[in-house]
């Protein structure tokens, strides 16, 4: 699988993934709170901090938020579009706080969800699109995305193989080869058994393509298995706590525990290794120490026929192996062995 080139990095399979914090709407409509979470999400070594671009107008019919009560925890908001107005960054807001990431050398990105959104994120210069899952099978939309020829990453979530079939056909098709696939089970959270990490495997088999991992479970021990299944991107929702009022607080991950994916991540795509079986100049310097040589299993005497009850198995294994025994048994001392002493092919006629 060819690397994809995001900013600074050059993101492969089976490789430290490109780690992206999704914020979405979690700095609850204050950009004090997104510049606090940018900070915290560069000290632990996060690659990208991502948003969503939104707005009640481009995501859901009018119906459903037009003189509606608030329906969940409103910040203090009595109706749903002041709510919903309230969590969208806006375009200003992704403006600033795409400067904000340039001065804190770390990676912006953001969600688009409607064409316009297409063009100002371009106009921004994101090193990539992100598709979210409810897109999948918006194939115009798919379309118009690819065509700007940036990477793409897109989520698989409630898809089902052939959608996701045509949603990739559908990005190839402007000829943007730069696509990334992320393994999603859109629930919050989802059971372990509900998450089928083994997907991975599937994906990059049947599509032939880099596959990521998004993930909404409690914690830091699932996205730290997808990295032995050898995926390029993880991303994951963030808070700076998971006790704040908002949509996703109690399904993201604190910083601390991203600190954890991201150090403990690099240990494990290292452990990795290669998939052929060749033993390191380490491994192989302790093969003396670790094996076993033929030594005489007492007193011998010259002149002896050596039989296999002459023979012991010890440490270290500087002399004949144990495989080579046969090539004993059967032979004539022509020198004296004590006890432990080891064999040697001159000691025989």
């Amino acid at each position: 699988m060819k690397k994809i080139q995001i900013g600074s990095h050059s993101v492969e399979e089976f490789t430290a993934p490109l780690i992206i914090a999704e914020v979405g709407a979690n700095f609850n409509g204050d950009l004090d709170i997104a510049r606090e979470m940018i900070i915290n999400a560069k000290n632990v070594g996060i690659d990208v901090v991502k948003f969503q671009c939104w707005s009640k107008d481009n995501i859901v019919v009018s119906s459903a938020w037009k003189d509606k009560e608030a329906s969940m925890k409103s910040f203090g908001h009595k109706r749903e579009d002041e709510l919903l107005d309230f969590l969208s960054l806006g375009h200003e807001g992704h403006r600033i706080l795409a400067d904000f990431c340039k001065e804190q050398d770390i990676m912006f990105s953001s969600t688009p969800t409607s064409f316009e959104d297409v063009d100002f994120l371009d106009g921004l210069d994101v090193p990539f699109y992100k598709i979210a899952s409810m897109d999948l099978n918006h194939l115009s939309f798919l379309e118009y995305v690819g065509k700007k020829d940036r990477p793409v990453i897109i989520s698989s979530g409630i898809g089902t193989v052939s959608e996701i079939a045509i949603a990739l056909e559908t990005l190839k098709s402007t000829g943007n080869e730069q696509i990334i696939l992320l393994h999603c089970t859109s629930l919050y959270p989802p059971h372990e058994h509900e998450v089928n990490l083994n997907n991975i495997d599937f994906l990059r088999e049947v599509f032939d393509i880099q596959v990521g991992y998004s993930d909404h479970t409690i914690g830091y021990s699932i996205p730290l298995a997808s990295i032995a299944k050898g995926v390029s991107v993880i991303e994951k929702h963030f808070t700076l706590d998971k006790n704040m009022e908002g949509w996703d607080h109690a399904v993201s991950a604190i910083p601390d525990e991203f600190q954890i994916i991201v150090e403990e991540g690099k240990r494990i795509s290292a452990a990795l290794g290669s998939s052929q079986r060749a033993l390191s100049e380490r491994e192989e310097a302790n093969k003396v120490n670790f094996r076993r040589s033929i030594v005489a299993a007492r007193a011998i005497s010259q002149d002896t026929v050596i039989s296999f009850n002459d023979l012991e198995f010890k440490r270290p294994g500087s002399g004949i192996s144990p495989d080579q025994y046969e090539k004993l048994i059967g032979r004539k001392l022509t020198t004296d062995l004590k006890q432990d002493d080891q064999f040697d092919l001159e000691h025989f006629e």
